[in-house]
């Protein structure tokens, strides 16, 4: 079970204001309550420290978000407060700190402000509006610490524009919080020859927290023996539901697919694998061959509920696929397969898993004499991603050594599609087909990538600045 995201919220203030301007300092408390609240959701365990006024209880919430092992900061900037207040708690954090500069209204008001006639209480009042005037010296202070930090500036209420902005930040670092620990199955070996899909998994780990378990084809294989036939025939029925079984299925191939997706949720479960990569050749072991030729529906299922399946060992893409299916938005294996100058869309697909509860229909189950370019016969997926907007995310190994985010937005279009039993989109992008290609391949991505439904790259542009990873958006 994925554990909640952890969220630190404080409030900032003076606490030399408090014997000077009655109210204010439980006026602000309001406000962080506030937020508190709005910060609340499914999956989200809030933090709230309060009012931090001053150093000495700066560094105990310092501490006290250290031993709560928060994923992320939110600091909520209430009135003027001392920098001096602020650092000590991020500093001892150590994690990601967004910066709430939000006003209680959009704007005073000045006519019953004036009206007021008391300059001690116009002055409180004036204080409870005044987030934005510490934020430049938090800035400079954090900046001159080699801190980064995140800005959101608007309105406690009556704002979308920037609790849309919040809620963004909020699933980021859910994301980001989820990948970490994410046990990743490595099954088989890379594909021979796609040099652009070796991977450096320590990188991996290193930048994401990936937990990577290695796995053996032969356990798989070993599991498939244990299956009883009762377990198969539920698992035909569960084929049936999913899927749109093709009546010139072989009900033999149909039996082992099932047989191996009964083995491959156990080997699941045993490992608690949140994603999985897999290839194999299989070649002079008969039984491992059957194995692998039969994983496809197996591996479409799992990947369908939230624990992503990429082919060809491909680890990048995999890690993909999980965020893309963390934020909702599915994450479908898929590579170029043409382009189609006529009506200016690329077609873009994959054999083997698809993402089939994004899929526009229900999928359709079909026998394949031979896996191309693979060893071996049986049954495959085939499915075009659902028609409307999309978004495409690679992985990438950059020239620096470091990983970075490689996304674009665009749509999924209907029209002919190769009925050849793998999945098959027609995605249109705002630039044209021909300009996109050669900009998305202009920064090097491997040639598989993730595609998901709906425009995330506004959220995958946070999820990269969280990790501290660059994000490329092709445009």
């Amino acid at each position: 079970m994925t554990p909640p995201l952890k969220i630190g919220l404080f409030g900032i203030g003076l606490d030399a204001y408090w014997p000077q301007f009655v109210g204010l300092k439980e006026r602000l408390e309001g406000y962080v309550d506030r937020v508190a609240t709005k910060l609340g959701r499914e999956g989200v365990e809030v933090i709230n420290l309060g009012l931090v006024d001053n150093p000495d209880r700066a560094f105990a919430a310092g501490r006290e978000f250290r031993q709560a092992d928060v994923d992320v900061i939110f600091l909520y900037v209430t009135t003027y407060a001392l920098s001096s207040t602020v650092l000590p708690v991020v500093q001892r954090a150590k994690v990601p700190v967004i910066i709430l500069n939000l006003q209680p209204a959009a704007a005073i008001d000045y006519a019953a402000f004036n009206r007021m006639g008391d300059r001690t209480k116009m002055t409180g009042e004036w204080l409870a509006h005044c987030a934005a005037c510490p934020v430049p010296e938090i800035a400079n202070v954090f900046k001159r610490a080699g801190i980064t930090f995140h800005q959101i500036t608007g309105t406690l209420e009556d704002d979308p524009q920037c609790w849309n902005e919040v809620d963004a930040w909020v699933e980021a670092a859910r994301v980001a919080a989820a990948m970490y620990g994410n046990r990743l199955g490595l099954m088989g070996h890379y594909y021979g020859g796609m040099l652009d899909i070796y991977s450096d998994t320590t990188l991996q780990s290193a930048t994401f927290g990936t937990q990577i378990e290695l796995l053996e084809v032969d356990e798989l294989s070993a599991l498939r023996r244990e299956v009883k036939d009762a377990e198969i025939k539920a698992k035909l029925a569960e084929f049936e539901k999913a899927f749109d079984v093709q009546a010139d299925c072989p009900a033999e191939d149909l039996a082992e697919a099932a047989r191996t997706s009964v083995a491959l949720d156990r080997l699941v479960a045993e490992y608690r694998l949140g994603s999985m990569a897999y290839f194999y050749k299989g070649t002079g072991v008969a039984e491992n061959e059957a194995t692998i030729a039969s994983i496809i529906l197996g591996t479409s299922l799992l990947t369908a509920r939230g624990i992503p399946v990429a082919g060809e060992y491909e680890v990048k893409n995999v890690q993909a696929m999980k965020i893309m299916d963390l934020f909702g938005v599915g994450g479908s294996f898929t590579e170029y397969y043409a382009m189609d100058f006529k009506d200016d869309v690329v077609l873009m697909g994959h054999d083997g898993p698809g993402h089939i509860a994004i899929a526009q229909g229900k999928t359709k189950v079909r026998p394949l004499e031979v896996y191309h370019g693979k060893v071996g016969r049986g049954v495959s997926v085939e499915m075009a991603v659902k028609h409307g907007p999309v978004t495409l995310l690679s992985v990438i190994e950059a020239g620096n050594g470091k990983l970075a985010l490689l996304c674009a937005e665009g749509e999924s279009v209907p029209g002919p599609i190769m009925e050849i039993g793998n999945t098959n989109s027609r995605y249109r992008f705002a630039c044209g087909a021909r300009e996109f290609v050669t900009r998305w391949n202009s920064h090097g991505p491997a040639h598989h990538c993730a595609v998901g439904v709906g425009h995330i790259t506004d959220k995958l542009n946070k999820l990269g600045a969280l990790l501290g990873l660059e994000t490329i958006r092709v445009v």
